[in-house]
């Protein structure tokens, strides 16, 4: 998970998810768009919508917003259609990418998804060319502050929680994919607040990069996170946090 999630953490503490609220609530619209669609507008019934919405609700994204994306979603409101697709690459040094994208026009997007990849010294792969690399599980951010480690094992340990990491300001909760909604209802029932619950790809194995290298990974995986149609970036890149630090400031 190391590299997933110094990647995630570093931004987190910079204050660059803040910064781009704007771009953040763009993806979070989509996310509800399409999970109203798929599973209909009641939270009840539709747990995918109900974590966009928790995770809409923790980005501050005023509720009026929320219910118009459900509503588009839903048929009530028409609008564009998102279709949901996942692109696989190579960075600098050979690190793995992988892309999950929501887009009403999959031809620009793959362009300019290969567009930054060839930019940044990177290319484009076949389907199935790095997603071995990764595993698919659930992943939960909880604030770190007025709960203790031992205390959060105590309430997702026993339905199936794998691991449970200090990034310092928040802890990162993975589980299976099956296992989800158990250790999110057990968050709920126990009072814990929950700033981000999604799947993620986890890396299995890091590529340690440094320098020049370094350099163009950092600007590739800013530069995919920046497009409107890409939802999140996962890499398996290791770089040591001093550096990765400065690339970032």
């Amino acid at each position: 998970m190391s590299g997933h999630s110094k990647w995630s953490t570093i931004k987190r503490k910079k204050g660059a998810v803040d910064a781009k609220r704007g771009k953040v609530f763009t993806k979070l619209i989509r996310e509800l768009t399409v999970a109203a669609r798929s599973g209909g507008a009641d939270e009840e019934s539709n747990p995918q919508l109900r974590t966009a919405v928790q995770n809409a609700k923790a980005a501050n994204m005023p509720m009026a917003t929320v219910e118009r994306a459900v509503s588009r979603g839903s048929g009530d409101d028409p609008g564009e259609v998102y279709e949901a697709a996942i692109y696989e690459g190579y960075g600098s040094g050979g690190v793995a990418v992988l892309v999950e994208t929501l887009s009403d026009n999959k031809n620009r997007t793959v362009s300019e998804v290969r567009h930054l990849f060839n930019k940044h010294g990177g290319n484009l792969a076949e389907k199935g060319a790095v997603a071995y690399l990764f595993a698919q599980k659930g992943l939960f951010e909880v604030p770190g502050d007025g709960i203790s480690e031992d205390d959060l094992m105590l309430a997702v340990m026993d339905v199936g929680a794998e691991d449970i990491q200090d990034q310092g300001d928040v802890f990162e909760i993975l589980c299976p994919v099956e296992q989800f909604q158990a250790v999110k209802q057990a968050l709920d029932d126990n009072g814990i607040s929950v700033a981000q619950a999604s799947l993620a790809w986890v890396p299995q194995t890091l590529t340690a990069v440094e320098g020049h290298q370094a350099e163009k990974m950092v600007r590739l995986l800013e530069g995919l996170e920046e497009l409107d149609d890409v939802q999140k970036v996962f890499s398996n890149f290791d770089v040591q946090d001093e550096e990765l630090e400065k690339l970032l400031a």
